[in-house]
């Protein structure tokens, strides 16, 4: 009885209430839950002093190289006034090459034998040149080109002008072959020459090939047509063959350098042989004639030419900013830079002329 009157008496736990269901998406899209509102955007900066910057940095390259462009212009004009007597430098850097030169923006250089041959016809057949002088940097090169330029420089002189030698860091092998042909040679304490020689240089990379697995097909016509080949070693027939090469060659260098120095062949061929001298020790065995450097031999080529007082000097055969843009070729910078000059020349009379008128 106690029991369900205390039952009954007991007040019940009031219900909690119902959470509203959460909203119906529209139908084919899904319920996605509100976010905050997003932050009010920032204001434009003003980049308006980026556009001169941009056109300054962009055009400024091409500022410099017209710059440069001028420059070289100028100092072409300027150098082509030179006029009465004076002296021909003339320079040989690089490796001795047949055909044309070459040269590029980072420092490589080949001398064309043509166009070396070509300027020195030049120069003998101009009357205000009394003398040459070659600046020679060169470790030498092709035997063929070489004897071109020798050949051209004792008819240089047979038409009775000198021809003075001025070696650089280097001037061996075909460096020496075209100095030897000049009337007097100079060269720096330091400067490695000599190295009278001729060398023919293969590889035998057969067991190589083998170990990698490398086998060549020749397709020939002719039994000595693969000569030399890499795949195989040079047979005993063929080794005699290149040697006679090589010899007859070497017989034509030291023959030009008897004749060029005046010196007995028995001499030339004791020195010979390959060796590299400094030039102290040239000058002890008469393959030079002076220790000096360009200034002191053109001083003794001027002297000897019979100009008097400070000579004047005309470079040629160095290349310059043309050169370079034109790839090396002289006769395609030539052109460029008499139309640069030209045009030079014709915007500096416009102006002459509207400055006359203003008068």
């Amino acid at each position: 009885m106690m029991s369900e009157e205390f039952t009954n008496n007991t007040n019940p736990e009031p219900e909690r209430p119902t959470p509203p269901p959460p909203p119906i998406p529209p139908q084919g899209a899904y319920y996605q839950v509100p976010q905050y509102a997003p932050p009010p955007p920032r204001p434009p900066r003003n980049n308006t002093w980026m556009i001169p910057v941009s056109l300054v940095i962009g055009c400024l390259p091409w500022v410099i190289l017209g710059l440069m462009l001028m420059v070289a212009i100028i100092g072409s004009i300027v150098s082509s006034g030179v006029s009465g007597e004076h002296v021909a430098l003339l320079h040989v850097s690089g490796v001795i090459t047949g055909g044309k030169s070459s040269s590029s923006m980072f420092g490589d250089s080949v001398v064309g034998s043509e166009d070396l041959v070509a300027q020195l016809e030049s120069l003998r057949k101009k009357s205000g040149v009394k003398v040459i002088v070659l600046r020679i940097n060169s470790p030498g090169g092709s035997a063929s080109g070489s004897e071109e330029v020798y050949n051209e420089i004792v008819r240089v002189r047979k038409a009775g002008k000198l021809v003075y030698a001025s070696m650089g860091d280097l001037a061996a092998s075909g460096g020496y072959y075209i100095a030897s042909a000049c009337d007097k040679i100079y060269a720096n304490s330091s400067t490695m020459t000599g190295s009278i020689g001729v060398i023919f240089p293969l590889a035998d990379l057969s067991d190589l090939y083998k170990k990698i697995g490398y086998k060549s097909v020749i397709v020939k016509a002719g039994k000595y047509k693969d000569i030399g080949s890499s795949d195989r070693p040079l047979t005993s027939e063929e080794r005699a063959m290149l040697q006679a090469l090589v010899n007859e060659t070497y017989s034509g260098f030291l023959n030009a350098v008897a004749d060029g120095r005046k010196m007995p062949l028995s001499r030339v061929k004791q020195l010979a042989e390959g060796r590299i001298y400094t030039g102290t020790q040239a000058l002890k065995v008469n393959l030079i004639d002076n220790i000096g450097g360009l200034h002191e031999t053109i001083a003794a080529a001027a002297k000897a030419a019979g100009i008097k007082g400070e000579p004047k000097v005309q470079e040629y055969g160095k290349k310059g900013f043309i050169e370079l843009l034109s790839g090396g070729s002289e006769s395609a910078s030539d052109r460029l830079s008499d139309v640069a000059q030209r045009e030079l020349i014709k915007k500096l009379l416009q102006r002459a002329g509207e400055v006359e008128s203003l008068k």
